[in-house]
């Protein structure tokens, strides 16, 4: 379990003006204004732009995909650093559109809402640390979100649509986010087993990629947080036996998500206290993962000594 004992205190949301969706204007008549429009719609071409970190993101319809993605994203721009749209990536617009969108919405308490089904949200950035050491250098990170339909449609040996599978199959640096909620884990355990089978059917090894459970939601249990590893750890050999199995076999990390505290005004969810503990834990992990070093690394003896004047 990764545990972080910093406490961030949370941002309030007590402004009651109108809220609008998040979404990005699209003239297709066949796009709905509840949906993220897909900054990559994943044709069968071959992938371009490799020469990045591909974080993909696996959860069922409304596990809490986006929301941990626009809450890693707000994080990693607001206190650990500087992100900015790939220089040179063929989505760089859209990508600064859509950052803008989550950005702006997240601040005030607007969650964001449903990924485009059949096609791959893209977005290429590159992270530029406020550690100064040299052993926390920029990285470029390729995020990468699909419709929750999608990742239920391999069931039973089916596959997935070709706008996923051609990241499944190319030769990538992969980085996976495994998602499944506090009130629906039991039902999903089959399902996310089936889905390391399918990426060892496609010749990639769980043991030697960047895999990270989350269980999201963990406010619904009544509580902030988890009391000790224990706690988690429970959870998910109750919840999920065939999952931990494998989480225990292949050592992935595993941890715990929440937004903070979300209101509910009939169809309209809100985020009243917005708290980033868990996107921090997690984006942590991500950077530690790719890098090898912490994102709050100390710095070496030297770099000690002149940090210090």
């Amino acid at each position: 379990m990764i545990n972080d004992n910093d406490n961030l205190k949370p941002l309030s949301f007590d402004n009651e003006e109108e809220l609008k969706p998040l979404s990005i204007e699209n003239n297709s008549s066949n796009q709905s204004n509840d949906d993220f429009v897909p900054i990559s719609k994943g044709a069968n071409n071959e992938i371009k732009n490799k020469d990045s970190n591909f974080v993909f993101f696996f959860g069922v319809s409304a596990s809490g995909k986006s929301v941990i993605l626009s809450s890693m994203l707000y994080y990693l721009s607001s206190q650990a650093g500087v992100l900015s749209p790939k220089s040179g990536a063929p989505n760089s617009k859209e990508a600064q559109a859509l950052l803008a969108d989550f950005f702006e919405n997240i601040s005030k308490g607007i969650l964001p809402n449903r990924t485009t089904r059949d096609q791959v949200t893209r977005i290429d950035l590159k992270f530029e640390p406020s550690n100064k050491s040299k052993k926390v250098p920029p990285i470029n990170l390729t995020f990468l979100e699909t419709a929750g339909g999608n990742h239920v449609e391999i069931t039973r040996g089916n596959q997935y649509h070709s706008s996923i599978d051609q990241y499944l199959n190319a030769q990538i640096p992969l980085n996976i986010i495994i998602v499944t909620s506090y009130d629906s884990a039991h039902k999903e355990d089959s399902l996310i087993y089936e889905f390391l089978n399918r990426l060892v059917e496609k010749g990639i090894d769980p043991k030697y990629i960047n895999i990270i459970l989350v269980i999201s939601k963990w406010d619904l249990s009544g509580k902030g947080g988890v009391a000790s590893e224990d706690e988690l750890e429970s959870f998910i050999a109750e919840k999920l036996p065939m999952t931990n199995n494998r989480v225990n076999a292949y050592e992935f990390s595993k941890t715990y998500f929440t937004i903070g505290k979300i209101e509910n005004n009939g169809n309209t969810e809100r985020i009243r206290n917005l708290n980033l503990d868990s996107a921090e834990i997690i984006s942590k992990w991500l950077y530690e993962s790719i890098t090898g070093y912490p994102l709050d690394y100390e710095g070496t003896f030297w770099e000690r000594i002149n940090f210090s004047f």
